[in-house]
């Protein structure tokens, strides 16, 4: 059963809740600022991602307070400075990250309170998290109000005039790989998600091919009671089905013959057995292997 929420029928922060519940992971945008005296706040926002390449920019929000519609120090010093540092955050800095989203009083420096490091920015004056995978020097070109009650946000665009990524991340081809990098993300409540282990995996993007799509998919697999949507999905992603000298020849391996051979005269069990022997090569990266023993029935 499906649930529906409509905005003026539930409080802003049930709103809230669900919204941030929902809308997960998020990338956290670890911000430095300084205000017009120079005094440091660090900060982390996770309305945050990039959204333009050239020029570079990022976009961040810190939102009004819901309980007191109060604004945030990062905020009111983007304003007046126009100079922000965005960090990203690993798995390393999770806790001191978490410590620094205290809200300590004006003045009060972040970085002595969570025990990371300054670096001196190159261009701009708030420093950079020295222990941060990646940081980027940012110019605020504007502050986007989006309203002016709790919980509204304030969209700080930034173009990024410099960005330094720690060697470490790197892999060998200069790439950065995402292990080495081991993000964090925030989900809702105190929950995080962590860029690790078997939480990644990759998905091939039709950029150089044009897949065949799922609605060319014959009936019969396309209906099955076995393959997934996801798997689906990876079966529409070919250019070209299999010809049938090669799903004949396919026919011969064991795995495939065994089955062909004991349900020659159950056509619904030999169905069923090809569709989950289908669904092992899917799962295992073998999406024209898939093809072959599906396109045996």
């Amino acid at each position: 059963m499906i649930k529906t929420f409509l905005p003026s029928e539930v409080s802003t922060g049930a709103f809230h809740q669900l919204m941030l519940g929902t809308i997960s992971p998020r990338p956290i945008a670890f911000a430095s600022t300084i205000d017009e005296n120079g005094k440091v706040n660090l900060s982390p926002f996770s309305f945050f991602n990039v959204f333009s390449a050239n020029p570079p920019v990022l976009i961040f929000s810190p939102a009004r307070r819901v309980r007191d519609n109060t604004t945030k120090h990062t905020l009111e010093n983007v304003l007046k400075t126009k100079e922000v540092v965005i960090n990203i955050v690993d798995y390393s800095i999770v806790e001191q990250m978490s410590l620094s989203s205290t809200e300590y009083p004006a003045g009060v420096n972040e970085f002595l309170k969570s025990g990371l490091t300054e670096l001196k920015s190159d261009i701009v004056k708030p420093p950079r998290v020295k222990e941060s995978p990646a940081s980027f020097e940012c110019k605020v070109i504007e502050v986007k109000e989006l309203g002016d009650q709790g919980g509204a946000g304030n969209l700080i665009i930034c173009e990024v005039l410099a960005l330094h990524v720690n060697g470490r991340v790197f892999d060998e081809h200069g790439r950065v790989d995402p292990f080495k990098l081991d993000a964090v993300a925030r989900m809702g409540g105190n929950w995080y998600c962590r860029a690790q282990g078997s939480a990644l995996f990759e998905v091939t993007k039709p950029l150089s091919t044009m897949g065949i799509g799922i609605d060319q998919i014959p009936s019969a697999i396309k209906n099955s009671k076995i393959l997934t949507g996801n798997q689906l999905g990876k079966l529409g992603n070919v250019e070209e089905l299999p010809t049938q000298n090669e799903i004949d020849k396919y026919g011969k391996e064991p795995e495939v013959s065994a089955i062909l051979l004991a349900l020659d005269g159950d056509p619904d069990s030999r169905h069923e057995e090809l569709h989950k022997l289908a669904s092992f090569y899917l799962d295992n990266h073998d999406t024209e292997g898939a093809w072959k023993v599906l396109l045996q029935d």
